[in-house]
């Protein structure tokens, strides 16, 4: 990035100008020691310039970075802006891959339970259609064991009927049998009995 290339190049000029200074007071150590005639008030001036420098140079570097910090907080929020735009505008229409693969997976959860639920349903139907074949096949076989029995009742009450009439009949012919013989009998009993043809009456005659 353009303010991280330019913070170390302000570094490296900070350092070759500190590594000048360096020399330069190295230089100024060795020609004071050597005799140069300056008194401590000069130097103790120095000094004070130098870190009055040296501290206004600080300063403005810690102004300069701040300056680039605060441009790259801002140049990474616009970058992470636009990319959550982005990512909202993919979900809006539908093909944000946060969107789409949860999506996918949902509809073939949903193809799978939907084609389970079609088995489970046939098998349902299979087994419903099954019950009412076997009730309605009891029920036929229930129905047609009550007819018959009803059919061996009403059969059994009608030969029973039936005998009895024979019976009554039966006892009914033996009965006039009996009646006529009696009556045959007394006939016969009649006309065989010379009294009683004695006693018939003699016939009125008309003057």
């Amino acid at each position: 990035m353009p303010g991280v290339k330019s913070i170390h190049e302000s570094d490296n000029e900070d350092l070759d100008q500190e590594t000048a200074e360096s020399e330069k007071t190295s230089n100024d150590e060795s020609d004071s020691t050597s005799g140069s005639g300056l008194d401590d008030d000069d130097s103790s001036e120095m000094d004070e310039e130098d870190c009055e420098r040296r501290r206004n140079e600080c300063l403005a570097q810690m102004a300069e970075l701040e300056k680039q910090f605060v441009h790259m907080k801002e140049q990474l929020y616009e970058e992470r802006n636009s990319q959550v735009e982005l990512r909202l505008e993919l979900v809006k229409e539908g093909t944000a891959h946060e969107y789409t693969q949860p999506l996918e997976e949902l509809q073939q959860n949903l193809k799978n339970r939907l084609e389970v639920a079609e088995i489970l349903k046939r098998f349902k139907l299979d087994n419903i259609n099954n019950i009412s074949q076997s009730e309605i096949q009891a029920a036929k076989q229930n129905l047609e064991s009550e007819k018959s029995l009803l059919w061996d009742s009403i059969k059994s009450d009608l030969e029973e009927k039936i005998r009895r009439l024979e019976e009554d009949r039966n006892s009914i012919d033996i009965t006039s049998d009996l009646w006529n013989e009696q009556v045959n009998h007394r006939k016969n009993k009649r006309k065989a009995d010379p009294h009683c043809l004695g006693k018939r009456k003699k016939p009125v005659t008309v003057t």
